[in-house]
């Protein structure tokens, strides 16, 4: 998991402290993946000297009394996180909840288009899944200890697929019961005056 590209998409919302991203970095992930407050400043300077982020003050601007200092997303932070949300996960070089922690913050972080993440997701999920049973045919018919490897690598493949399935038709479904606003009426057009008042030339 990217904590570095969690605590971006958290700062989203508005200047936070250490403690308050770690908090919602738990709200927002079922506490999948825990953080310690350490972890989450530790982070906070390399994104800082990064110029991802920068040092606000407390979250409302002023001392907190605790001495703690709130961070602010910068534009470069903003499109790293853009970035982040726009690639797939890789399956070998990150653990794979990575993917169910960032569809969590996806779905509540403002702005994201979560039914995109899905897609892109599943794009490269299906490319992979057709690279292994490639390979399962040409490389892995006679070596067996190889060949479960790849059937093991295959479900998993296909499971993910099925899981963003699942998402997807759980996200469009809760996109549907959001109450709509309703427009505003249209300003009714002054009617013309009756040609007999009409002034004369």
């Amino acid at each position: 998991m990217s904590i570095r590209h969690g605590l971006l998409a958290l700062l989203e919302r508005g200047p936070s402290h250490g403690y308050q991203l770690r908090a919602q970095f738990d709200s927002a992930t079922g506490a999948t993946w825990p953080l310690n407050v350490g972890q989450v400043y530790t982070t906070l300077d390399r994104l800082e000297r990064d110029g991802l982020v920068a040092q606000d003050g407390a979250p409302d601007g002023s001392p907190d009394g605790e001495g703690r200092i709130a961070y602010r997303i910068t534009d470069a932070g903003r499109a790293e996180v853009r970035t982040w949300f726009g690639s797939p996960v890789g399956s070998r070089a990150a653990p794979r909840d990575e993917l169910a922690i960032k569809l969590a913050l996806a779905v509540t972080t403002p702005g994201v288009d979560v039914l995109a993440v899905v897609q892109t997701q599943r794009s490269a999920t299906m490319s992979t899944l057709q690279e292994l049973t490639r390979l399962k045919v040409r490389e892995a018919a006679d070596d067996l200890a190889w060949s479960l490897v790849l059937d093991s690598l295959v479900f998993r493949a296909e499971a993910e697929i099925r899981w963003l399935d699942h998402c997807e038709a759980r996200v469009a479904r809760a996109a549907a019961r959001r109450p709509t606003v309703p427009p505003a009426a249209a300003t009714p057009a002054p009617e013309a005056a009756p040609a007999g008042k009409r002034g004369r030339r």
